[in-house]
């Protein structure tokens, strides 16, 4: 299994407009920042982890030719407003299956409605994607391209995410702590990725780095990965200060993961 990380800022990104910080002006590449998404490839195909705006530009960054479905971890705009872009895949192949949790359907379809709306058709000789929503629901495993992926329900302010555990890989963004049924269904995993803000002062609704530290401690996964990062780190000063074991991701990273777990 490969996971790669196509993007690991915050809504915001990096650089944010109008901003002459420390890692907006970096030249370190991995301090340029998208809006969060991932690819986890599977043996039965391709998995795409959220919509963000940037997607056409993060698929053609990683050289990613083909989209078998997708997880949608929650419906903020940075991780669903880029949907249309799954336009070029479902002209070329048909149908995608993406999965929501349950209580985010009637949002989605509502927000995107000519996406969802069967009785719309566009124009001859423009498109719309094609998109089918199944539901997530917690301690239901789906079976997703030939895999078992359980989902990983965490809190992240008013709403929930649905981060996931397949094989060996635990994958949590947005999260602010791990609940008891969240620990447990992570236990054993070989890489976990986790969001953290930045060092020192707390949000209400995500990990800063200390905090996505000791969630990490408590899972005991081999090797973390943070991810959804603001412009008040840098990445030299995240390899800096974490400690042995915790790694930032930036865009691009592709890390291979065991498929048993």
């Amino acid at each position: 299994m490969k996971l790669t990380f196509l993007g690991t800022g915050t809504s915001f990104g990096i650089p944010v407009v109008g901003c002459d910080c420390r890692a907006c002006t970096s030249r370190d590449p991995r301090d340029r920042r998208t809006r969060h998404g991932a690819l986890v490839e599977l043996p039965g195909g391709r998995l795409l982890v959220d919509t963000a705006p940037e997607l056409r530009l993060q698929l053609l960054a990683a050289g990613v030719r083909e989209v078998d479905a997708v997880w949608f971890t929650h419906i903020h705009a940075d991780h669903v407003h880029g949907i249309d872009d799954l336009r070029v895949f479902t002209v070329r192949e048909g149908e995608l299956a993406a999965y929501v949790g349950a209580e985010y359907r009637a949002r989605m379809q509502d927000y995107f409605g000519y996406i969802f709306d069967d009785d719309y058709e566009p124009l001859e000789g423009s498109s719309k994607p094609r998109v089918r929503l199944h539901d997530l629901r917690a301690g239901e495993p789906r079976e997703i391209l030939g895999a078992t992926f359980r989902p990983v329900v965490v809190p992240h302010g008013l709403v929930e995410v649905y981060g996931f555990r397949v094989g060996a890989l635990g994958y949590v963004t947005d999260g602010k702590l791990l609940p008891p049924e969240a620990l447990s269904t992570l236990a054993g995993v070989d890489v976990l990725v986790l969001n953290a803000l930045w060092f020192g002062r707390p949000h209400p609704s995500h990990f800063n780095v200390e905090e996505a530290v000791e969630a990490a401690r408590a899972v005991g996964a081999r090797r973390t990965f943070l991810t959804h990062f603001t412009h008040r780190v840098t990445h030299a000063e995240l390899i800096e200060r974490l400690p042995s074991g915790v790694e930032p991701a930036y865009d691009g990273l592709t890390i291979e993961v065991s498929d048993r777990g």
